[in-house]
């Protein structure tokens, strides 16, 4: 009988598509496992093709690609540790999300996924098969119940492994990062403990994928539903851990890494998802405009971060409208982060447009016309540069302004990536004010400061027309941002989010407002998602919507 067991913890960053690379991923850290001394090495969820991989599984050269990796990776295993990894898998005509162990030289034992999410960002069920109820895998004489991620969120599969023998549970996964998620992951993991007394392991992967990023976090729960070993969240770590068989079941020990605290992790998602976003998709840099204002500077300062000041360009586009506080502000921005910064008059360019269309415009007033053509001078500004010289352009909006649709479409919306997408402006100035009193490990970016106080304490503008101020259109951030998490996170009708202490006149506007938003948002560039219901994949409304509460 065996009496222990030496399990690694691979917590890796594999790229959706890169099977090649991502094969050398598992390679390496396979490598370094053996060089601890692992019997076995678990990865996370679909490691061999990237999560999520969406409808390429639903192309028949990708799947072919995914095998060959797998064999590759299974012929590896003739000596040394045996793997377990996760790849999209076909049998009987059918594609299965599948976990896979390799031992031997060979494809030992296939388990599949049986529970495929169709919910938020996931849409497994339109292209996995579900699988039978799954059996305990042997592996040195150890019985492993494997569970695919959603698996573990539901009783049924490790109760079935529980009463089939399984002596530890395992589970791979994909679990997108969002606010609050860890403990989430924790309360089910500690669930499926509970109802069965068996140990579990849990591995998550790390890096951004376009709209999601993952924070990796991977632990042991033990038997006991104590924390028995934890990897650090964010960054791609090998940890082992030893395990020995005692009276009452399988004994963890491993690494216990510090938690992230919630600002820190907020902070770190962005970075990671910007990081990734850009070196995945091999842009050489990014380009952004630096206002003065606090989203800009806090989309700088997470650019610099993820990439280092020398991949970071900033413009400062003044117009008639811009302060002397702005000036100074971008300056010192760009300087405490070391960033190039240029300035480039948009003057000219509303001169011109104010001529080309005065034909046409005729007598008509001044309105948030001419407002919206200093904001498209800036993207049409930034778009050059970018195509110029290759960098891609960061916009800086933030949740609150998406919702209401308090952005210019070709303006400040233009962009590859929108870091802020998620963000709520009262969280964007909680994120800021960490930031200048804490630098994250990992990052590129400088100690200390990262913006000037005066950015995080004058009053939000976006300075398109004289003394302009973001609640000359919207209600207070810290009300709007309450009454949006209500309609948005929560899906509450007005007289719910009225019984949250709003007023109902109010609540009405602002439902409006992100109605007729809509159309914007289906155009805006991609970005992190930070909070339960991002705009994008996750949160799908009709364009055109005539319903309107009572």
């Amino acid at each position: 009988m065996t009496e222990s067991l030496r399990i690694a913890l691979a917590q890796i960053n594999p790229i959706v598509g890169d099977i090649a690379g991502n094969v050398a991923l598992i390679r390496a850290a396979r490598s370094r496992a053996a060089a601890q001394g692992a019997d076995l090495v678990v990865f996370g969820e679909l490691c061999v093709c990237g999560y999520p991989p969406e409808d390429l599984v639903q192309k028949g050269a990708f799947l072919d690609a995914c095998r060959a990796g797998v064999d590759e990776l299974a012929a590896d295993t003739a000596s040394g540790p045996a793997i377990l990894i996760g790849a999209p898998w076909r049998e009987a005509g059918q594609v299965h999300n599948a976990a896979l162990l390799l031992d031997d030289g060979a494809v030992a034992d296939v388990r599949l996924k049986r529970h495929l999410p169709n919910y938020g960002v996931f849409d497994e069920a339109r292209l996995f098969v579900p699988g039978p109820l799954p059996r305990p895998i042997v592996f040195r004489g150890v019985r492993l119940g494997v569970l695919v991620c959603e698996d573990m969120w539901y009783a049924d599969v490790a109760d079935a492994l529980a009463r089939d023998g399984a002596e530890i549970l395992v589970v791979p996964n994909g679990s997108p990062f969002e606010d609050d998620k860890p403990g989430m992951r924790l309360d089910h993991a500690a669930a499926r403990v509970a109802a069965t007394g068996l140990p579990l392991i849990y591995v998550n992967q790390v890096g951004g994928q376009d709209e999601l990023v993952f924070d990796g976090g991977s632990f042991v729960v033990g038997g006991d539903g104590g924390l028995a070993a934890s990897l650090p969240p964010w960054r791609a770590e090998i940890a082992l851990t030893e395990w020995r068989r005692g009276a009452e079941g399988w004994d963890c020990s491993g690494p216990l890494a510090a938690p992230c605290g919630r600002l820190e992790s907020l902070y770190l998602a962005m970075v990671v998802g910007l990081r990734d976003y850009v070196t995945k998709n091999r842009f050489p840099g990014i380009v952004l405009g630096l206002s003065g204002g606090i989203d800009s500077a806090l989309a700088a300062a997470v650019a610099v971060d993820a990439l280092g000041a020398d991949r970071v360009h900033c413009v400062m586009m003044p117009s008639p409208y811009t302060s002397v506080d702005s000036l100074e502000d971008a300056a010192q921005v760009a300087a405490l982060l070391g960033t190039r910064l240029d300035t480039v008059d948009i003057r000219p360019a509303m001169e011109a447009f104010t001529g080309m269309l005065a034909p046409l415009f005729g007598d008509a007033a001044p309105d948030t016309t001419e407002e919206n053509l200093q904001s498209r001078a800036r993207g049409l500004t930034l778009m050059a540069l970018s195509n110029k010289f290759g960098p891609m352009v960061l916009s800086t909006g933030n949740k609150s302004e998406m919702s209401c649709g308090y952005a210019t479409l070709y303006g400040d919306m233009c962009g590859g990536y929108a870091v802020l997408k998620d963000v709520y402006k009262t969280t964007v100035f909680a994120v800021s004010d960490w930031r200048n009193h804490h630098r994250p490990q990992g990052v590129l970016g400088p100690e200390g400061r990262v913006m000037p106080e005066r950015v995080l304490t004058k009053p939000p503008t976006a300075e398109l027309r004289p003394n302009q101020t973001d609640q000359d259109s919207l209600p207070p951030y810290e009300v709007l941002d309450g009454i949006l998490h209500c309609l948005i996170e929560g899906e509450m009708s007005v007289a719910e989010t009225c019984g949250k202490g709003y007023d109902e006149d109010v609540v009405r506007r602002v439902w409006r407002m992100l109605d007729r938003a809509e159309y914007k948002r289906r155009q805006a560039p991609p970005g992190v998602k930070i909070t339960a219901r991002s705009f994008g994949k996750e949160r799908r409304y009709p364009i055109t919507n005539a319903f309107t509460p009572r």
